[in-house]
């Protein structure tokens, strides 16, 4: 019994660092993000300067998507969320590499349109880590 319970520990804090570690380089990652977005939290504190060109990311993971109120959203992203899409890992990986693509095959539209242009090829899932890490669940 104490040797499960010592396993499980170590996998426990080895997830864990694992964890810490895509937020870190998710944390570098960001970089290329934030010339278009800004991640500040309800209260104002500024965590990432960026720009305003895309929606501010405080809180986006678990969020519907296209609800946040102080951005406009094109079409496609909002229509999107009324279908359902909530922003998970799965989901934010996947738009993240390619926007329009992701909409299309999402709303099973080929007309459907991303304001978002850029691509991130990789490190998507270090940038969600990140999100993760500095959202409100996170005590940030």
């Amino acid at each position: 019994m104490k040797i499960m319970i010592a396993t499980a520990a170590l996998l426990l804090a080895g997830s864990s660092a694992a964890l810490a570690q895509d937020a870190e380089a998710g944390e570098r990652e960001f970089n290329k993000c934030k010339s278009c977005h800004m991640i500040v939290a309800d209260d104002g504190t500024e965590i990432v300067k960026g720009g305003r060109t895309g929606p501010n990311l405080y809180g986006i993971i678990g969020r519907q998507a296209g609800t946040n109120e102080d951005f406009r959203y094109g079409d496609s992203l909002v229509a999107a969320g009324e279908a359902g899409l909530v922003w998970d890992e799965e989901h934010f990986v996947s738009y993240v590499q390619d926007p329009k693509a992701f909409l299309a095959e999402y709303l099973d539209d080929s007309g459907a349109r991303s304001k978002m242009s850029f691509r991130l090829r990789k490190g998507m899932e270090d940038v969600y880590a990140y999100l993760v890490s500095v959202g409100p669940e996170s005590g940030s």
